[in-house]
């Protein structure tokens, strides 16, 4: 990195009260938000010994809810994310009427609580719903059961891989994708060979932030699952359920284990962030390959 650059990038933090003040309230305000309430669930939840931790974890209604938690969220990463890369592909390499609308609906998820997505839900498919009355006709059950959880939770992490992908698409343009098929190259060989390696870093991140979003939904769940014990439960109402049995060491012991994986996601975006910032920079002369 050239010395113009890099004085950009690392400005001294120190020389200047407010900065000085600043950094102080940021370092505080993060310990106070952050580190010690993740430092208060391993806490509460080892407090009593790994014996009692590993017990709780154990338990069979735990064991069906982290089950469950993972068969969502199994579901709905591999599904978004062929259909985010779909149509982020779509959207940003053909111009046609309505684009704007289409992009404002697949990110609608992201602008409206959880739970309205869940009562939406229960309008549609419900036994009072739109098609409730032809569900039970056929025998089909698509509330308060498995079917359930995993469609509201696949609906709730729709916009993640579409919104990393997509302006990366629509920077680099067709014209890469144009000259490979002019050269012979079929769709298929376009997309594993030109496509997935520029977008491969923004996929990777939206791929992490989708499997978090799926482990930790709560309020669509909430609406849809009916929350029987062993049967609809996922670890979000485990939580909530445990709780309200004055179970306080069972839900942290729980609640530790979205913990790890939130951290586990969070190592994943921040090596993805920075990989992808060493990758421009590279491109524009200021590293050194």
């Amino acid at each position: 990195m050239n010395a113009s650059a890099s004085q950009t990038a690392r400005a001294p933090i120190g020389g200047h009260p407010r900065r000085i003040v600043l950094v102080v309230f940021g370092v505080v305000s993060m310990t106070l938000l952050i580190l010690l309430p993740l430092f208060s669930v391993f806490y509460y939840a080892l407090r009593e010994g790994w014996s009692v931790y590993a017990g709780h974890l154990k338990d069979p209604e735990t064991l069906h809810a982290i089950g469950l938690t993972l068969l969502a969220a199994l579901v709905a990463v591999p599904v978004n994310t062929v259909f985010g890369v779909t149509a982020a592909w779509t959207l940003s390499k053909f111009d046609f009427p309505g684009r704007r609308l289409v992009t404002s609906l697949i990110e609608l998820p992201l602008s409206i609580s959880p739970i309205i997505i869940g009562v939406a839900y229960l309008f549609v498919f419900g036994l009072q719903g739109l098609f409730g009355e032809w569900l039970i006709d056929h025998d089909l059950r698509l509330v308060f059961s498995v079917p359930s959880i995993v469609i509201v939770t696949t609906i709730v992490t729709v916009p993640f891989v579409f919104r990393e992908v997509l302006p990366l698409m629509q920077s680099q343009g067709p014209n890469e994708e144009l000259a490979a098929i002019s050269l012979g190259a079929g769709g298929v060989k376009t997309f594993l060979k030109v496509t997935l390696p520029n977008i491969k870093w923004a996929l990777i991140y939206g791929v992490s932030l989708t499997f978090a979003r799926s482990l930790g939904e709560f309020g669509s769940v909430a609406v849809v699952s009916g929350a029987v014990r062993g049967e609809t439960n996922t670890m979000t109402l485990q939580i909530h359920m445990l709780f309200d049995d004055r179970s306080q060491a069972g839900a942290f012991a729980v609640a530790s284990i979205l913990t790890s994986i939130a951290l586990v996601t969070m190592l994943v975006k921040t090596w993805v962030e920075n990989r992808e910032t060493h990758r421009l920079l590279r491109g524009m002369g200021t590293v050194k390959e």
